[in-house]
């Protein structure tokens, strides 16, 4: 098993709570102008798509008396999007779509003095799994063991991800180490839609994609799952197998959630959050996107903010470790 330096570093399992807090009163406050729907990432990735597609549910079903305008804000990672969030405190029109970016930008830019325990804890919405996705035309990769001799063959390898030092390449620096001599390059993109494409159009060799950035290439099969960074094997994936089960001892799923405002304003948005979370529309969004977990809002909320605060500090840790190392 190859599983000691996380289990050293304390990433073995990450706990997902359960328990759904009593919904909030509905408050006097409502918006009179358009809300904002600010997504830390570029147009197409997975907290995009939900962003857009909670737009639309409000419009539907008149959870809003206002228009939800959808802003993408990937710029440095999702740090434009935080510091926007930061300087415009008093602006109860104001929400923030996250993704793990909430978690790691603070912890790599502490110069930008943000503290997200300090935001309005809005809803938590899902969690989303990610997988390893290879191009469906290499019939020579079906495994993880595929996979490594891949990388050990190939003069280069690519793997495109969101960001820098955030979540996507926070994994391939993992799955860098438990590979043997060759490493993956790591190629930083705006979103996960801009990533989904490159591995569909084979212009990079693999991505660790959320499942709702690829269906449609992977429903159009032109990608394909290899394992799943979880510990059980996903519904919609019954046939792949989780890296759990193939030694690399790490559960790690992507916040879908909302931050924002406080007061009445932030009662008013939790309660409409709260619906959205039971409409059978998102329901339905969720079971085929493979989100788990339940509806989160206020100070359970919050705790799991710290909670994914000291495990991100952790991984961060971890990965510079293994860029110093050379694994």
């Amino acid at each position: 098993m190859r599983t000691s330096l996380l289990a050293a570093a304390g990433l073995a399992a990450l706990a997902v709570t359960t328990l759904a807090p009593a919904a909030p009163a509905w408050a006097d406050w409502a918006p009179t102008k358009p809300v904002e729907f600010v997504v830390m990432a570029g147009p197409g990735g997975g907290a995009d798509k939900i962003a857009r597609f909670i737009a639309g549910l409000a419009q539907k079903h008149n959870l809003f008396p206002v228009e939800a305008k959808v802003v993408n804000m990937p710029a440095h990672s999702g740090s434009d999007a935080l510091s926007h969030l930061k300087n415009n405190s008093g602006n109860d029109h104001l929400l923030i779509f996250t993704l793990n970016s909430f978690f790691t930008v603070p912890l790599i830019r502490p110069d930008l003095g943000i503290d997200i325990v300090s935001f309005t804890p809005i809803a938590r919405l899902g969690l989303d799994p990610f997988l390893l996705w290879v191009h469906m035309d290499r019939t020579d990769i079906n495994s993880i063991s595929d996979f490594e001799i891949a990388v050990e063959k190939a003069d280069n390898w690519t793997m495109a991800g969101t960001g820098s030092m955030q979540e996507d390449e926070l994994l391939t620096i993992l799955l860098n180490s438990f590979l043997t001599s060759k490493k993956m390059k790591y190629q930083a993109q705006g979103g996960g839609g801009d990533v989904a494409r490159l591995l569909a159009e084979r212009k990079v060799q693999s991505t660790v994609n959320n499942p709702g950035e690829i269906h449609a290439y992977h429903m159009a099969r032109r990608v394909k799952p290899l394992a799943a960074f979880t510990k059980d094997r996903l519904p919609q994936y019954a046939d792949t197998p989780t890296f759990w089960e193939l030694g690399l001892e790490i559960e790690y799923l992507m916040q879908r959630g909302v931050a924002g405002m406080s007061g009445d304003a932030a009662q008013y948005y939790s309660a409409v959050f709260e619906k959205v979370f039971k409409l059978p529309e998102w329901q339905k969004y969720r079971e085929g996107s493979g989100l788990v977990g339940d509806f989160l809002t206020g100070a359970p909320l919050r705790e799991y903010w710290r909670a994914q605060l000291e495990l991100h500090g952790r991984m961060l840790e971890v990965a510079r470790a293994l860029r110093k190392d050379g694994r």
